[in-house]
């Protein structure tokens, strides 16, 4: 058996709306000046506590409490109002990869336990995923952590293994649990730097990765 890992935010579900909307609205509750779309989405793939660590290094520890604190509520709010939507093309890649009987596949994300489940509900994927690892259980990427944990899970070698993601933090990880990193260029990180730090190919769309995994699985 062989185990594809796929990050979640930026790589299956468009969530930067709902990111850049809480985030915007937890720094204004905490006094502080909002920060650019950019500067936000580039923490996307880090645990919450690991991001707003980056977008606010000014504010104290309580401070950053109540950010993290505002945003939970926030995202709340936003996602109950609508879902932030798969990808194009995201489904039907899952689907087909998990119709073959020597492949599994994996949750690898920043995300908490709680909105990894919700979505997973809301998206019609329950049961596609042999591991679902999350921030709730692990150090924020690029630890490999939360990688190693689901190759533990799925009882698979890191050679058998491939991580998928749209940011560094992916690549990072991958690389430091020795497992190969195929980046995708719809998400939050550029191109170039997602093969900097590791990516062995970047996809174009979800066709293409599909590609590339049929070809790493041949």
């Amino acid at each position: 058996m062989k185990l594809v890992v796929f990050d979640v935010d930026g790589t299956l579900v468009d969530s930067q709306h709902h990111i850049h909307g809480a985030m915007t609205r937890a720094l204004e509750f905490a006094g502080l000046e909002p920060v650019s779309r950019p500067r936000i989405l580039g923490t996307v793939g880090l645990s919450l506590p690991a991001a707003i660590a980056q977008i606010a290094p000014e504010a104290d520890a309580p401070t950053q409490a109540r950010i993290l604190a505002c945003y939970k509520a926030a995202y709340f709010q936003a996602r109950m109002a609508q879902d932030a939507p798969l990808y194009a093309g995201a489904k039907a890649c899952l689907e087909t990869l998990a119709a073959r009987d020597d492949l599994l596949l994996a949750v690898a994300t920043g995300k908490s336990r709680r909105g990894l489940m919700a979505l997973i509900e809301a998206h019609g994927l329950s049961g596609m995923f042999v591991s679902l690892q999350t921030a709730d259980d692990h150090p924020s990427k690029p630890n490999p952590e939360m990688l190693l944990a689901a190759l533990d899970e799925a009882g698979v070698a890191t050679e058998q293994a491939v991580m998928v993601g749209d940011t560094t933090y992916d690549m990072e990880m991958a690389r430091a649990a020795k497992v190969k990193g195929l980046g995708v260029a719809w998400g939050y990180h550029a191109d170039a730097a997602l093969l900097q730090a590791g990516a062995e190919r970047v996809s174009r769309d979800f066709p293409a990765l599909n590609n590339l995994i049929e070809e790493w699985m041949a």
